[in-house]
Protein backbone atom coordinates (compact mmCIF):
# COMPACT_ATOMS: atom_id res chain seq x y z
CA UNK A 1 0.00 0.00 0.00
CA UNK A 2 1.68 3.08 -0.79
CA UNK A 3 0.54 6.08 0.42
CA UNK A 4 2.67 9.95 1.10
CA UNK A 5 4.71 10.59 3.49
CA UNK A 6 3.71 12.41 6.48
CA UNK A 7 7.30 14.03 7.47
CA UNK A 8 7.75 16.73 9.14
CA UNK A 9 4.23 16.96 9.83
CA UNK A 10 4.50 18.99 13.56
CA UNK A 11 7.64 20.76 13.05
CA UNK A 12 8.19 22.88 16.20
CA UNK A 13 7.38 25.71 15.36
CA UNK A 14 7.46 26.00 11.76
CA UNK A 15 4.94 28.73 11.50
CA UNK A 16 2.20 26.39 12.63
CA UNK A 17 1.23 28.10 15.54
CA UNK A 18 -1.42 30.69 15.65
CA UNK A 19 -2.01 34.04 17.97
CA UNK A 20 -2.06 32.89 21.69
CA UNK A 21 -5.50 32.31 22.69
CA UNK A 22 -5.26 33.38 26.82
CA UNK A 23 -5.16 36.54 27.32
CA UNK A 24 -2.20 35.94 29.76
CA UNK A 25 -0.24 33.69 27.24
CA UNK A 26 1.20 30.60 28.79
CA UNK A 27 3.58 32.35 31.42
CA UNK A 28 5.99 29.95 33.56
CA UNK A 29 5.09 26.72 31.08
CA UNK A 30 8.43 26.35 30.43
CA UNK A 31 9.56 25.86 34.67
CA UNK A 32 6.74 24.15 36.24
CA UNK A 33 7.53 20.68 37.05
CA UNK A 34 3.59 20.31 38.00
CA UNK A 35 3.71 20.65 34.18
CA UNK A 36 5.85 18.30 32.95
CA UNK A 37 9.24 19.67 32.89
CA UNK A 38 12.18 17.10 32.62
CA UNK A 39 12.24 16.29 35.94
CA UNK A 40 8.45 15.38 37.20
CA UNK A 41 7.55 12.14 36.70
CA UNK A 42 5.19 12.26 33.44
CA UNK A 43 2.32 10.21 32.10
CA UNK A 44 -0.28 11.12 29.28
CA UNK A 45 -3.59 9.85 28.51
CA UNK A 46 -6.79 10.20 26.22
CA UNK A 47 -10.62 10.79 26.68
CA UNK A 48 -11.98 9.35 23.70
CA UNK A 49 -15.47 10.46 22.29
CA UNK A 50 -18.58 7.92 21.90
CA UNK A 51 -16.76 6.60 18.82
CA UNK A 52 -14.27 4.28 21.09
CA UNK A 53 -10.93 3.49 20.69
CA UNK A 54 -11.52 0.85 18.43
CA UNK A 55 -13.04 2.86 15.69
CA UNK A 56 -10.82 2.35 13.12
CA UNK A 57 -10.61 5.88 12.25
CA UNK A 58 -9.74 9.34 14.16
CA UNK A 59 -9.95 8.04 17.86
CA UNK A 60 -7.99 4.66 17.23
CA UNK A 61 -5.42 7.26 15.29
CA UNK A 62 -5.18 9.35 18.42
CA UNK A 63 -4.58 5.91 20.37
CA UNK A 64 -1.79 4.35 18.20
CA UNK A 65 0.11 7.95 18.27
CA UNK A 66 -0.33 7.49 21.78
CA UNK A 67 1.12 3.69 22.49
CA UNK A 68 3.92 4.84 19.56
CA UNK A 69 5.09 7.40 21.84
CA UNK A 70 5.01 5.42 25.34
CA UNK A 71 6.74 2.71 23.59
CA UNK A 72 9.28 5.17 22.65
CA UNK A 73 9.95 6.90 25.72
CA UNK A 74 10.14 3.53 27.34
CA UNK A 75 6.74 3.90 29.43
CA UNK A 76 4.08 1.14 30.19
CA UNK A 77 0.41 1.42 30.23
CA UNK A 78 -1.37 2.04 33.08
CA UNK A 79 -0.68 4.60 36.13
CA UNK A 80 2.74 6.75 35.69
CA UNK A 81 2.73 5.77 31.50
CA UNK A 82 0.06 6.29 29.64
CA UNK A 83 -3.51 5.02 28.89
CA UNK A 84 -6.96 5.75 27.54
CA UNK A 85 -10.40 6.37 28.90
CA UNK A 86 -13.38 5.14 26.65
CA UNK A 87 -15.99 7.61 26.90
CA UNK A 88 -19.71 5.38 25.94
CA UNK A 89 -21.74 8.41 26.01
CA UNK A 90 -21.72 12.05 25.83
CA UNK A 91 -22.03 12.20 30.24
CA UNK A 92 -19.27 10.08 30.51
CA UNK A 93 -16.74 13.11 29.67
CA UNK A 94 -16.56 14.89 32.69
CA UNK A 95 -15.62 11.46 35.08
CA UNK A 96 -13.01 10.55 32.25
CA UNK A 97 -11.19 13.52 32.34
CA UNK A 98 -11.33 13.86 36.17
CA UNK A 99 -10.48 10.09 36.29
CA UNK A 100 -7.34 10.70 33.95
CA UNK A 101 -6.42 13.69 36.60
CA UNK A 102 -6.96 12.25 39.85
CA UNK A 103 -4.87 8.86 38.31
CA UNK A 104 -1.85 11.41 38.06
CA UNK A 105 -1.65 11.55 34.17
CA UNK A 106 0.08 15.12 33.54
CA UNK A 107 -1.45 15.55 30.14
CA UNK A 108 -4.95 14.80 28.90
CA UNK A 109 -6.02 14.51 25.67
CA UNK A 110 -9.82 15.03 24.32
CA UNK A 111 -10.11 13.09 21.39
CA UNK A 112 -13.10 15.25 19.23
CA UNK A 113 -14.79 18.57 19.20
CA UNK A 114 -17.65 17.00 21.34
CA UNK A 115 -15.17 16.93 24.46
CA UNK A 116 -14.94 20.90 24.56
CA UNK A 117 -17.44 22.11 26.84
CA UNK A 118 -15.93 19.37 29.00
CA UNK A 119 -12.45 20.16 28.82
CA UNK A 120 -13.14 23.92 28.94
CA UNK A 121 -14.89 23.30 32.67
CA UNK A 122 -12.36 20.66 33.63
CA UNK A 123 -9.53 22.60 33.07
CA UNK A 124 -10.75 25.65 35.16
CA UNK A 125 -10.58 23.31 38.13
CA UNK A 126 -7.57 20.99 37.26
CA UNK A 127 -5.03 24.25 36.59
CA UNK A 128 -1.98 21.87 36.95
CA UNK A 129 -3.12 19.82 34.85
CA UNK A 130 -2.35 19.84 30.79
CA UNK A 131 -5.27 19.21 28.48
CA UNK A 132 -5.50 18.82 24.58
CA UNK A 133 -8.62 19.73 22.40
CA UNK A 134 -8.34 18.15 19.31
CA UNK A 135 -10.56 19.49 16.73
CA UNK A 136 -12.06 22.38 18.65
CA UNK A 137 -10.64 25.72 20.40
CA UNK A 138 -10.95 26.17 24.20
CA UNK A 139 -10.48 30.14 24.70
CA UNK A 140 -9.03 31.43 28.50
CA UNK A 141 -7.20 28.49 29.18
CA UNK A 142 -3.50 29.01 29.82
CA UNK A 143 -3.43 25.10 30.20
CA UNK A 144 -5.33 23.95 27.20
CA UNK A 145 -3.70 23.52 23.36
CA UNK A 146 -5.94 23.69 20.86
CA UNK A 147 -5.58 21.58 17.89
CA UNK A 148 -7.07 21.95 14.32
CA UNK A 149 -6.68 20.44 11.04
CA UNK A 150 -7.57 21.63 8.02
CA UNK A 151 -9.61 18.77 6.75
CA UNK A 152 -11.64 20.62 3.69
CA UNK A 153 -8.24 20.34 1.89
CA UNK A 154 -7.84 16.44 2.39
CA UNK A 155 -11.03 16.28 1.18
CA UNK A 156 -10.93 18.10 -1.77
CA UNK A 157 -8.46 15.84 -3.22
CA UNK A 158 -11.26 12.61 -2.45
CA UNK A 159 -13.95 15.06 -3.96
CA UNK A 160 -11.46 14.52 -6.95
CA UNK A 161 -10.81 11.18 -6.59
CA UNK A 162 -14.24 10.41 -6.54
CA UNK A 163 -15.44 12.49 -9.38
CA UNK A 164 -12.44 11.36 -11.64
CA UNK A 165 -13.08 7.71 -10.77
CA UNK A 166 -17.48 7.54 -10.99
CA UNK A 167 -18.95 6.16 -13.81
CA UNK A 168 -22.29 6.52 -12.69
CA UNK A 169 -21.51 10.59 -11.83
CA UNK A 170 -23.34 10.07 -8.82
CA UNK A 171 -21.81 10.38 -5.53
CA UNK A 172 -22.61 10.34 -1.95
CA UNK A 173 -21.24 11.66 1.19
CA UNK A 174 -22.08 10.21 4.80
CA UNK A 175 -21.51 12.31 7.69
CA UNK A 176 -21.72 11.30 11.27
CA UNK A 177 -23.33 14.65 13.04
CA UNK A 178 -23.86 18.18 11.04
CA UNK A 179 -21.35 20.55 13.05
CA UNK A 180 -18.29 22.82 11.78
CA UNK A 181 -15.48 19.39 12.10
CA UNK A 182 -17.48 17.48 9.60
CA UNK A 183 -18.63 20.26 7.72
CA UNK A 184 -15.50 20.88 6.94
CA UNK A 185 -15.41 17.84 5.42
CA UNK A 186 -18.35 18.17 3.17
CA UNK A 187 -17.23 21.63 2.20
CA UNK A 188 -14.20 20.25 0.59
CA UNK A 189 -15.53 17.41 -0.66
CA UNK A 190 -18.24 19.08 -2.78
CA UNK A 191 -15.78 21.90 -3.45
CA UNK A 192 -13.69 19.16 -4.72
CA UNK A 193 -16.27 17.28 -7.43
CA UNK A 194 -17.33 20.32 -8.68
CA UNK A 195 -14.09 21.44 -9.56
CA UNK A 196 -13.67 17.80 -11.88
CA UNK A 197 -17.29 18.37 -12.97
CA UNK A 198 -20.13 20.52 -11.45
CA UNK A 199 -22.77 18.22 -13.23
CA UNK A 200 -21.43 15.50 -11.06
CA UNK A 201 -25.01 14.85 -8.32
CA UNK A 202 -23.70 14.17 -4.58
CA UNK A 203 -26.30 12.89 -2.18
CA UNK A 204 -25.38 14.05 1.70
CA UNK A 205 -27.06 12.46 4.14
CA UNK A 206 -26.14 12.87 8.01
CA UNK A 207 -26.12 9.79 10.63
CA UNK A 208 -26.15 11.86 13.92
CA UNK A 209 -24.36 9.71 15.09
CA UNK A 210 -20.56 8.67 15.22
CA UNK A 211 -20.77 5.07 16.64
CA UNK A 212 -23.98 3.85 14.39
CA UNK A 213 -22.36 1.28 11.94
CA UNK A 214 -25.84 -0.15 11.55
CA UNK A 215 -27.02 3.32 10.26
CA UNK A 216 -24.11 3.96 7.76
CA UNK A 217 -25.17 0.25 6.00
CA UNK A 218 -28.44 1.24 5.61
CA UNK A 219 -27.87 5.14 4.16
CA UNK A 220 -25.09 3.56 2.13
CA UNK A 221 -27.25 0.80 1.13
CA UNK A 222 -29.76 3.22 -0.13
CA UNK A 223 -27.52 5.66 -2.18
CA UNK A 224 -25.95 2.54 -3.64
CA UNK A 225 -29.64 1.39 -4.56
CA UNK A 226 -29.93 4.78 -6.47
CA UNK A 227 -26.75 4.62 -8.13
CA UNK A 228 -23.99 6.26 -6.35
CA UNK A 229 -20.89 4.31 -7.35
CA UNK A 230 -18.44 6.17 -4.52
CA UNK A 231 -18.81 7.39 -1.11
CA UNK A 232 -16.99 9.13 1.37
CA UNK A 233 -17.36 8.60 4.52
CA UNK A 234 -16.68 11.09 7.63
CA UNK A 235 -18.20 9.49 10.30
CA UNK A 236 -15.93 7.34 12.74
CA UNK A 237 -17.54 3.84 13.66
CA UNK A 238 -20.34 4.42 11.65
CA UNK A 239 -18.76 4.52 8.48
CA UNK A 240 -17.62 0.64 9.00
CA UNK A 241 -21.35 0.33 7.93
CA UNK A 242 -20.50 1.98 4.90
CA UNK A 243 -17.47 -0.29 3.83
CA UNK A 244 -19.63 -3.45 5.27
CA UNK A 245 -22.52 -2.78 2.50
CA UNK A 246 -19.80 -2.37 -0.43
CA UNK A 247 -18.53 -5.10 0.18
CA UNK A 248 -21.98 -7.19 0.21
CA UNK A 249 -22.67 -5.69 -3.00
CA UNK A 250 -19.46 -6.74 -4.57
CA UNK A 251 -19.15 -10.18 -3.06
CA UNK A 252 -22.56 -10.86 -4.84
CA UNK A 253 -22.08 -9.12 -7.63
CA UNK A 254 -18.58 -7.83 -8.82
CA UNK A 255 -20.16 -6.75 -11.61
CA UNK A 256 -21.93 -3.89 -9.40
CA UNK A 257 -18.38 -1.79 -9.23
CA UNK A 258 -18.86 0.69 -5.73
CA UNK A 259 -16.60 2.35 -4.35
CA UNK A 260 -15.51 4.05 -0.28
CA UNK A 261 -13.29 6.60 0.39
CA UNK A 262 -12.02 6.16 3.84
CA UNK A 263 -11.45 8.99 6.40
CA UNK A 264 -9.29 10.20 9.42
CA UNK A 265 -6.56 7.07 8.75
CA UNK A 266 -5.34 4.47 5.67
CA UNK A 267 -8.76 2.31 5.99
CA UNK A 268 -7.33 0.22 3.25
CA UNK A 269 -7.55 -3.08 5.47
CA UNK A 270 -11.43 -2.05 5.94
CA UNK A 271 -12.27 -2.55 2.32
CA UNK A 272 -10.66 -5.83 1.94
CA UNK A 273 -13.17 -9.40 0.80
CA UNK A 274 -12.49 -12.22 -0.85
CA UNK A 275 -12.03 -11.35 -3.93
CA UNK A 276 -11.17 -7.81 -3.97
CA UNK A 277 -11.78 -3.91 -1.93
CA UNK A 278 -13.37 -1.15 -1.84
CA UNK A 279 -11.57 1.27 -0.57
CA UNK A 280 -10.53 3.71 -2.96
CA UNK A 281 -8.15 5.92 -1.38
CA UNK A 282 -8.64 7.56 2.47
CA UNK A 283 -8.06 10.94 3.96
CA UNK A 284 -5.12 11.00 6.09
CA UNK A 285 -5.53 12.98 9.28
CA UNK A 286 -2.40 13.16 11.48
CA UNK A 287 -4.11 12.69 14.62
CA UNK A 288 -1.37 10.17 16.02
CA UNK A 289 1.29 12.15 15.55
CA UNK A 290 0.32 15.46 17.06
CA UNK A 291 -0.44 13.06 20.00
CA UNK A 292 3.02 12.03 19.66
CA UNK A 293 4.67 15.84 19.59
CA UNK A 294 2.53 17.63 21.92
CA UNK A 295 3.19 14.48 24.36
CA UNK A 296 6.81 15.04 23.52
CA UNK A 297 6.71 19.07 24.51
CA UNK A 298 4.70 18.76 27.25
CA UNK A 299 7.37 16.09 28.64
CA UNK A 300 10.51 18.29 27.92
CA UNK A 301 8.35 21.52 29.44
CA UNK A 302 7.30 23.58 26.74
CA UNK A 303 3.55 22.75 26.43
CA UNK A 304 1.75 24.88 24.07
CA UNK A 305 -0.55 25.96 26.30
CA UNK A 306 -3.20 28.69 25.21
CA UNK A 307 -2.51 27.95 21.79
CA UNK A 308 -4.25 27.07 18.71
CA UNK A 309 -2.30 25.04 16.51
CA UNK A 310 -3.36 24.27 12.98
CA UNK A 311 -2.22 22.19 10.34
CA UNK A 312 -3.06 21.59 6.66
CA UNK A 313 -2.02 19.95 3.41
CA UNK A 314 1.33 22.44 3.73
CA UNK A 315 2.13 21.48 6.94
CA UNK A 316 2.00 17.93 5.63
CA UNK A 317 -0.19 17.25 9.01
CA UNK A 318 -3.05 15.89 6.14
CA UNK A 319 -3.53 13.83 2.86
CA UNK A 320 -4.79 11.16 0.38
CA UNK A 321 -3.31 7.82 0.12
CA UNK A 322 -2.66 6.30 -3.48
CA UNK A 323 -5.10 3.62 -2.29
CA UNK A 324 -6.71 2.29 -5.58
CA UNK A 325 -6.53 4.84 -7.69
CA UNK A 326 -5.76 4.68 -11.15
CA UNK A 327 -2.57 6.06 -12.38
CA UNK A 328 -4.63 9.25 -14.35
CA UNK A 329 -6.82 9.86 -11.29
CA UNK A 330 -3.42 9.58 -9.06
CA UNK A 331 -1.85 12.30 -11.31
CA UNK A 332 -5.12 14.73 -11.37
CA UNK A 333 -5.08 14.33 -7.39
CA UNK A 334 -1.28 15.41 -7.21
CA UNK A 335 -1.56 18.77 -9.34
CA UNK A 336 -4.54 19.77 -7.46
CA UNK A 337 -2.61 19.08 -4.11
CA UNK A 338 0.16 21.68 -5.34
CA UNK A 339 -2.35 23.71 -6.26
CA UNK A 340 -3.55 24.01 -2.56
CA UNK A 341 -0.19 24.43 -0.79
CA UNK A 342 0.69 27.32 -3.49
CA UNK A 343 -2.32 28.97 -2.69
CA UNK A 344 -3.75 28.71 -6.40
CA UNK A 345 -7.10 27.23 -4.58
CA UNK A 346 -8.52 27.80 -1.33
CA UNK A 347 -10.84 25.67 -0.19
CA UNK A 348 -14.00 26.60 1.04
CA UNK A 349 -14.46 25.19 4.79
CA UNK A 350 -18.31 25.68 5.24
CA UNK A 351 -20.86 23.69 3.08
Amino acid sequence: MKKRSLIGLLALGVGVSMTLVACGGNKDKDSSKDKGGSDSKYAAAIVTDVGGVDDKSFNQSAWEGLQEWGKENDLERGKGGFDYFQSNTDADYMNNLNNAVKQGYTTVFGVGYKLTDAISEVAGQRQDTNFVIIDSVVEDRDNVASVLFKDQEASFLAGIAAAKTSESKKIGFVGGMEGEVIGRFEAGFLAGVKAVDPSIKVDVVYAEAFDAPEKGQQIAAAMYNNGVDVIFHASGATGNGVFSEAKDIMKNDPSKKVWVIGVDRDQEEEGKYDGGNVTLTSTLKGVGATVKDIANRSKDGKFPGGEVISYGLKEEAIDLTEGNLTEDVQKAVDEYREKIISGDIEVPDKP
